[in-house]
């Protein structure tokens, strides 16, 4: 009797260990009693299943980071690159991430990559280098799509890095150089115009008090003379030079008028005594008219 009692407990405690079970916070336990999956996944905590009947597997839920390989392709506008990226993903759903695919780890990374190709030749070069937010959103919404069947929610996808040619590379660099160059050369054209506005703009302030441009002429020399250099700088008045224009002008208007108001007599008398008299040349008696001449 108590020989049958012992083997009771040792029968009972053997199929306790046997049925018991332990889910993790991370996990769920998705249950198969003779093949077919029972409803809903076992939570966290502890759990009974039914010995050699039931078999439980175990499905994590947190949110798994896989690596997609780089892929080489070729952009809408010609150009091959190597675009590298990584997939942040988790499980919703455990009993069809457990029944409908076979290895969802697996059936991502594939999609991933096809996906990622497809992005490349869609595509252009600008795009992958300065909008790579909204290439993220496409590439997780191609991704996501056929994993919903799955029980996989893609959190997000990012794009690594973008590997480009040398020869790519050099022509970016000469590209952004020349653009940089543009640009100086605009910023200088500005600035000399707005330059030239406030010359002009101070050039009439000192032709209405031409007192202000001595001053300023002054104070050229002085800043001239601060630098302690042996060029010594004389200004020529301005005012000298627009007095040599005025009389000069005067000069010529005086000569015109003179000129003007000589009569045509004079002119005429002028002309005739600037014309240098022919002088005349004597007659030479040839030597036959001597001998026809009769001697007296």
């Amino acid at each position: 009797m108590l020989l049958a009692i012992v083997l009771v407990v040792a029968f009972a405690l053997v199929a306790f260990f046997a049925s018991a079970r332990v889910v993790r916070q991370i996990e769920r336990g998705v249950v198969f009693r003779l093949g077919r999956v029972l409803s809903p996944a076992r939570q966290p905590g502890f759990t009974m299943i039914i010995p050699f009947v039931d078999r439980m597997r175990k499905v994590n839920i947190q949110v798994a980071t896989m690596p997609v390989p780089a892929q080489e392709g070729i952009t809408r506008d010609n150009v091959t690159v190597r675009v590298d990226a990584v997939v942040y993903f988790n499980v919703e759903d455990p009993i069809r991430a457990t029944v409908n695919v076979q290895d969802y780890d697996f059936a991502v990374s594939q999609v991933a990559q096809t996906s990622l190709r497809s992005i490349i030749g869609k595509s252009e070069l600008d795009d992958l280098l300065c909008n790579r937010e909204r290439l993220n959103e496409g590439l997780a919404l191609m991704i996501d799509s056929p994993s919903v069947g799955w029980g996989i929610t893609i959190d997000r996808v990012e794009i690594k890095d973008v590997a480009l040619p040398e020869t790519m590379k050099r022509s970016m660099s000469r590209q952004a150089e020349a653009e940089r160059e543009r640009r100086s050369r605009i910023i200088t054209a500005d600035g000399e115009f707005q330059a030239s506005k406030k010359l002009a703009s101070a050039a009439t302030e000192m032709a209405d008090t031409p007192a202000a441009l001595q001053l300023r002429l002054l104070q050229t020399i002085v800043e001239v003379a601060a630098e302690k250099n042996s060029t010594v700088v004389l200004p020529f008045p301005v005012e000298l030079l627009r007095f040599l224009d005025t009389a000069a002008g005067g000069l010529v208007q005086q000569l015109s008028t003179a000129t003007s108001a000589r009569t045509p007599d004079s002119d005429s008398a002028e002309v005739e005594s600037s014309v240098p008299s022919r002088p005349a040349v004597p007659r030479q008696t040839r030597s036959d008219e001597v001998e026809r001449q009769p001697h007296r």
